[in-house]
């Protein structure tokens, strides 16, 4: 059986008797009470105030919860309530598209899937909660990067694959997609990522007016699109639904 790190247990209970205690604690009083040398309490919190976990106030010395935690639980809170808010719409989506409905969030330089809806037909098909979509290729990937300033930093450090012959694989090529999207509001991904494949995805923006997700649809290329592009009612439609979450999230008109 595998045994735990010592050295992170101390610092979660670090984490957990600043959470519950006083505002702020004092180095003695936060060794004293988890039965810690001074010296190793010391140690512990310089670590967890140099990853932004913990601040140490200036004038007094004592130490809080830092913004690091905060930023790491809105993230957690933001992920879960963008799904929640989705599911009557991406439900809707699919039947009015009939198309599989893909709801997607960034993370470690991809778009990690968090709500997946079938296409609303009898064929087979694999749930792909959980899956990475590149930031590149794929319209939900695109959506990100061009709205998400974190999400753009990332793809300075990627590695561009030919997925297809569709695929754009140039830095200078990507960002005159990324500027397309950003004028039209929604982005394509017409067999870049899966040949005979194509996709639509639109961002999902917050009370804050901050990009916190993208929504999308995928399916066959005769299907979703016409001549080579996107079909417009289809456009529509995960525009719609993209907005739609987003008042549920507390945005306004934008």
């Amino acid at each position: 059986m595998a045994r735990n790190i010592q050295s992170l247990e101390r610092a979660a209970a670090v984490l957990r008797l600043l959470a519950g205690g006083e505002r702020r604690l004092g180095l003695s009083d936060i060794a004293s009470t988890l039965d810690l040398a001074k010296g190793t309490a010391h140690g512990l919190l310089r670590t967890l105030q140099h990853e932004g976990f913990v601040e140490q106030d200036p004038a007094s010395g004592r130490y809080q919860l830092g913004a690091e935690l905060l930023r790491l639980g809105n993230s957690y809170l933001d992920v879960h309530e963008l799904r929640a808010r989705a599911l009557p719409w991406t439900d809707d989506l699919a039947r009015s598209s009939g198309e599989a409905v893909y709801l997607g969030v960034l993370h470690k330089q991809g778009a990690l899937i968090v709500h997946h809806v079938f296409r609303p037909d009898d064929s087979r098909q694999v749930l792909e909660i959980g899956a990475m979509h590149p930031l590149y290729s794929t319209a939900l990937g695109k959506t990100l990067a061009a709205y998400d300033p974190v999400a753009h930093a990332d793809l300075a450090d990627l590695a561009y694959e030919r997925l297809t012959p569709a695929t754009v694989t140039d830095p200078a090529g990507l960002e005159e997609a990324l500027d397309l999207v950003r004028a039209r509001g929604w982005a394509a991904d017409v067999e870049e990522t899966w040949e005979g494949v194509a996709g639509i995805a639109a961002p999902v923006h917050d009370r804050r007016r901050l990009p916190v997700g993208a929504v999308g649809i995928t399916g066959a290329v005769e299907r979703v699109c016409a001549a080579g592009e996107p079909r417009p009612e289809l456009v529509a439609a995960v525009r719609d639904c993209a907005r739609a979450v987003a008042r549920d999230l507390g945005a306004g008109r934008f």
